[in-house]
């Protein structure tokens, strides 16, 4: 008996060091929440900080390795299924045509433009894939969506989710100075908010000083928007023999052309079941509760994995790249708003 238990106890102590350092994000969250009534840095965000912080003066053991792995592998890909519970498809038909046709066409050319304004600056291939999802669409659970499908490593994951969290931080502070000169409605300026915005409380604090209005408009694009990941998870997938390579002692094209991992399969069939009011209500809650939590457990295995100091080395291009990311989705999300007739 205990030694069928072993493999399980050895994964305790790297998994209770993420659930530690993801309990530290959260009572940092709670605290920005406190002081500014909402917060500028997500616990998700927090927790690969408060991990790369750790790993630079520390480096984790063999004792803490096998948890790390497990906290940044199968945890994670459990959480992107139960990220399917978040989504509701009913909302594209609620809105309308136009709208939903709009944000999709944003994100689309968004991805593109920062995919190869991400090359252009010498970002690699996985690197400049993770910020186009994170800029395009809804940052950090995009980049960790779309991470395990291309390979994406530790450090690669955790540098797009840094400075994309620097950049959305930026934004909601520099928007709302830009209102008056975009000439904007409120609601105009909501729907800005949503198509740029990475975060669902980000846009909150984005909208929240024009009103009741703007941050109504502003949550139902954000919303819409991250409908987009599962298409983009799906194009991905289908795609991955291309951006991933074999796995270590897989046979070069033993994996047949469109291979999708699992929990791809999952997220997609959670949301759908959620569009057509199989998942129970009472269950809705608890599903999207014990996501983030995976998740944030997940982001401190992947900050436990990053040395900051070798991070520095990469910044800049990183930094540029979704820098550029972002002053193009600004322009695309502009244009869509005033040829839609909603500025």
């Amino acid at each position: 008996m205990i030694q069928a238990l072993q493999p399980s106890l050895r994964l305790l102590p790297g998994i209770a060091l993420c659930i530690g350092i993801a309990l530290a994000a959260h009572l940092l969250e709670a605290a920005e929440r406190q002081a500014f009534r909402h917060p500028w840095l997500d616990t998700l965000v927090l927790a690969i900080l408060l991990g790369a912080a750790l790993r630079t003066g520390w480096e984790p053991g063999e004792r803490w390795r096998p948890g790390l792995r497990f906290s940044a592998g199968p945890l994670l890909e459990t959480a992107i299924v139960l990220l399917g519970a978040s989504l509701d498809l009913r909302l594209v038909l609620a809105a309308g045509p136009a709208l939903p046709l709009g944000i999709a066409a944003v994100v689309l050319l968004s991805l593109l433009a920062s995919y190869g304004a991400g090359r252009i600056l010498g970002l690699p291939h996985r690197m400049a894939v993770l910020v186009a999802a994170g800029n395009a669409i809804c940052g950090n659970s995009a980049i960790a969506a779309v991470a395990p499908i291309i390979g994406a490593g530790a450090r690669e994951v955790a540098s797009a989710i840094a400075f994309t969290a620097v950049l959305g931080v930026g934004l909601v502070l520099g928007l709302p100075l830009l209102a008056p000169a975009l000439g904007l409605s409120a609601q105009g300026y909501g729907m800005l908010a949503g198509m740029t915005v990475y975060a669902v409380p980000q846009v909150l604090a984005a909208t929240a000083p024009f009103g009741s209005l703007s941050m109504q408009a502003g949550t139902l694009v954000k919303l819409l928007r991250v409908l987009m990941l599962g298409p983009l998870v799906l194009a991905l997938s289908l795609l991955a023999r291309r951006l991933r390579p074999p796995a270590p002692g897989e046979a070069a094209g033993r994996r047949p052309a469109g291979y999708m991992p699992w929990f791809i399969i999952g997220f997609l069939l959670l949301a759908l079941l959620n569009a057509l009011s199989l998942v129970p209500q009472a269950a809705l809650a608890p599903l999207r509760l014990a996501a983030g939590l995976l998740t944030g457990i997940a982001m401190a295995a992947l900050g436990l994995g990053v040395d900051l100091r070798a991070l520095g080395r990469v910044g800049v291009r990183v930094t540029a790249a979704a820098a550029a990311s972002l002053l193009v989705l600004i322009g695309l999300s502009l244009g869509a708003i005033r040829l839609l007739g909603l500025a």
